[in-house]
């Protein structure tokens, strides 16, 4: 039975986990650079404290910049300004700032650097495809992600795969360059020792890139079922997530950066509703065309067991949405039966 425990400690885990991994390159470039223990040390631990700061510091800028948010002004969107602000005193946040996306697919993501800082911004396509009660899921997802303060940990997480991938990219570039190919000169003994740095690097960034990824889907299961409490109303959630992944999948744009924030990746969308389509005559059972609410579930129920499937979700950010409306549907089930409370609300995680 999870818990919000639970969810810290998997934080915590995987902070340990990749700083620990990350740590081990920082050994293997002192040792096969020769250089003096304590200065690498100094040097590869410093930069990777001012890159994380950097991401940090800038991140929530270079999102709202990327994403072209448009700061709702007080009495711009009533609506808006009143649903989020119930669903925040109710969950104890202060209230976030709005924000919409001039992006006509339906998805939401919350970025900041604290909890008092948090944005909270909208595409204007979720607002126009979804119904009110379906747009208050989302939003108590998002706010749970704020109540969890995960965003904050996976602005941070996310820095130290990524300064892996730029050391392998360096060092391997550099090794090929400078002719490494274990020579006995000290060029050839350079490029190899390169090379090997960036050969280490890579695999170490792969490492790294798979714990932070399985946090990221964590999350969303945890954002899911805080809102199928603070709502009341987990099946509005369901239909949201099902619109949304149709949605984006038929999307013609390319999908965007920062996808582990959005409420669904539209890469992993596509994947899913394209392989669905591939195989649509098999999932419609009534022939009639169409792809109803049962046959789709039950397409991606089948979709989701499939070996290559279940390898590729290693790499996603989020999990299928099979998935997360199977839970949705349990913690349905449970409120329907009366027994459901909010001490539990993490139960089916």
């Amino acid at each position: 039975m999870a818990s919000l425990a639970q969810l810290k400690y998997a934080m915590w885990l995987s902070i340990f986990l990749s700083a620990f991994i990350f740590g081990l390159l920082v050994f293997v470039i002192v040792f096969f650079l020769q250089l003096n223990v304590f200065v690498g040390l100094a040097v590869a631990l410093g930069g990777s404290a001012l890159f994380i700061l950097f991401q940090y510091t800038v991140g929530p800028s270079i999102v709202a910049a990327t994403t072209h948010l448009h700061y709702l002004k007080p009495g711009e969107n009533p609506w808006l300004e009143k649903t989020v602000k119930e669903i925040a005193d109710k969950s104890g946040l202060p209230m976030p700032r709005l924000a919409t996306v001039p992006n006509n697919t339906p998805n939401a993501f919350t970025f900041g650097r604290s909890t008092k800082s948090a944005t909270l911004a909208v595409h204007e396509g979720l607002l126009r495809q979804l119904k009110e009660d379906e747009i208050k899921g989302v939003i108590a997802h998002e706010l749970g992600h704020v109540k969890h303060k995960d965003y904050i940990v996976m602005t941070v997480l996310s820095a130290l795969p990524l300064i892996a991938y730029f050391i392998a990219q360096a060092t391997l570039y550099a090794g090929a360059f400078s002719g490494g190919g274990g020579g006995r000169n000290n060029k050839n003994n350079s490029g190899a020792a390169l090379i090997a740095i960036g050969v280490i690097a890579f695999i170490i960034y792969i490492l790294t890139f798979l714990i932070v990824m399985r946090l990221s889907r964590l999350r969303e299961h945890y954002a899911d079922a805080y809102s199928a409490y603070v709502t009341g109303n987990p099946r509005e959630l369901e239909s949201a997530l099902a619109k949304i992944t149709y949605g984006l999948s038929i999307s013609p744009k390319a999908p965007e950066g920062a996808r582990a924030f959005y409420i669904e990746d539209p890469a992993t969308a596509k994947q899913e509703i394209q392989q669905i389509m591939k195989n649509k005559d098999e999932y419609d059972l009534d022939h009639d065309g169409v792809l109803d609410e049962r046959e789709l579930e039950l397409a991606m129920e089948k979709e989701s067991k499939s070996t290559w499937k279940q390898i590729n979700s290693l790499f996603a950010t989020h999990p299928p949405t099979f998935k997360r409306i199977l839970m949705l549907k349990e913690i349905e089930q449970e409120m329907d039966s009366g027994k459901y409370s909010s001490d539990k609300m993490y139960s089916h995680v």
